[in-house]
């Protein structure tokens, strides 16, 4: 594994808390809507002399094509601000090590956002608020959620939400100046989410409490800080 997925992969496990309060509430929704369907089914099934299915496979399928669904809009966007990266690099000629400089920044960024000592990037947020207001209909047409295929359309419109921590591991993309590799990074950053959302869908309230727990929030944004301003030196170091 290159140290570029792994650093994805990383920033994604350090952001679990933030993703619990962004995508947090989708899960609820997709568990609610099982149980509102949930003895209609059954009671079809048993028209049809069927043995029905269990609440918790049914419940595993919605959400495992939600973030099937998530993830795949990742890496969509990945690999299209790789592409950008790869053009800026050979046609504008803007130096790699400068593209790395610019995600070190928004990881600096990204840490004092999560560790709410300074949050500019809820600025960033406001720029994709405008493209959210266009995609963010289309989640009318997918609810309520009760099949698979309606949880895989929300989790593809949900990956489009203005998140600033979806924001900056794009810079990564973006520095890697490739297709394969932009979405190669948002693969791994959505894998490092998993935990989190998919320990909420199981019902871990204790684990959610730990994970949203302030201090534990500011460590991880101090490690970000830390991991930041060591990949700043190192492009800084490659540049001059």
């Amino acid at each position: 594994m290159s140290l570029d997925l792994f650093s994805a992969f990383i920033i994604g496990l350090l952001g679990s808390g933030h993703c619990i309060g962004m995508c947090g509430g989708i899960t609820t929704m997709l568990t609610s809507a099982i149980s509102e369907n949930k003895y209609a089914s059954n009671q079809q099934i048993a028209v049809n002399d069927q043995k029905p299915p269990t609440y918790n496979s049914k419940k595993f399928v919605l959400v495992f094509c939600y973030n099937f669904g998530r993830i795949a809009s990742y890496c969509a966007i990945g690999a299209i601000v790789g592409f950008t990266g790869s053009i800026a690099a050979k046609n504008i000629g803007l130096p790699l090590a400068g593209l790395r400089i610019f995600s070190a920044v928004f990881m600096i960024l990204l840490g004092l956002y999560l560790g709410q000592w300074l949050l500019w990037l809820n600025r960033v947020e406001s720029l994709g608020k405008r493209l959210w207001q266009y995609i963010s209909p289309l989640a009318s047409h997918v609810i309520p959620v009760n099949t698979p295929l309606k949880a895989l359309g929300l989790g593809a419109i949900w990956g489009w939400l203005p998140c600033g921590l979806v924001y900056s591991t794009l810079t990564w993309a973006l520095a890697s100046s490739s297709v394969v590799n932009g979405a190669g990074i948002m693969l791994f950053f959505g894998l490092g989410t998993l935990p989190a959302l998919l320990t909420l869908s199981i019902g871990f309230d204790s684990i959610k409490s730990i994970l949203v727990n302030p201090a534990l929030r500011k460590v991880m944004a101090l490690i970000l800080i830390s991991f930041g301003i060591y990949s700043f030196i190192v492009a800084y170091q490659q540049m001059f």
